[in-house]
């Protein structure tokens, strides 16, 4: 089994990618193929069929997956930005 610098109900934001910049809680974690869930981040559309729980059927949202080398620990993306030295301009002699 691999390990991960992430797990479930940690607080993540995202990194890389089209969804860069939204954070939320790690919902699961799919090992095989190196993903995971992240609450309200990566948002899909299923649409389901007609059935008893659904009579007119719908187009239900729900979020999809984020490969987990676009995602940071929250705590760690904050450290970092607390850490970096603000630029220093050098004068031209």
């Amino acid at each position: 089994m691999q390990k991960f610098h992430i797990k479930r109900n940690d607080a993540v934001i995202v990194i890389a990618g089209s969804h860069k910049g939204k954070q939320g809680k790690v919902l699961e974690i799919r090992a095989a193929k190196n993903r995971a869930v992240v609450e309200g981040v990566a948002m899909i559309k299923k649409h389901l069929k007609k059935s008893q729980e659904n009579p007119q059927g719908k187009i239900a949202e729900r979020e999809g997956t984020i490969h987990v080398s676009n995602l940071m620990l929250l705590s760690r993306y904050e450290q970092s930005k607390r850490t970096k030295l603000p630029a220093t301009t050098v004068a031209k002699a």
